[in-house]
């Protein structure tokens, strides 16, 4: 599994924890809900931006968003 896809299933797993919807998450990041799918779907890789403000949002930190121990 590439990296962009290992974190696009860690972000699905934690915006399901949190009893978030992709629009949801997509409208707080003022974008699409098809362009924050993309993102999950490891299609495209977040920038450093977005990498704070999902773990924010997530109250998590890079390493987990990264599964790093």
């Amino acid at each position: 599994m590439n990296l962009a896809k290992a974190i696009g299933e860690n972000l699905k797993q934690y915006r399901k924890e949190k009893g978030l919807t992709q629009k949801e998450v997509a409208l707080s990041m003022k974008m699409t809900q098809q362009q924050y799918s993309r993102f999950e779907n490891g299609v495209f890789e977040l920038n450093y931006q977005q990498i704070v403000y999902l773990c924010e949002l997530f109250e998590m930190t890079p390493n987990d968003l990264f599964n790093v121990k």
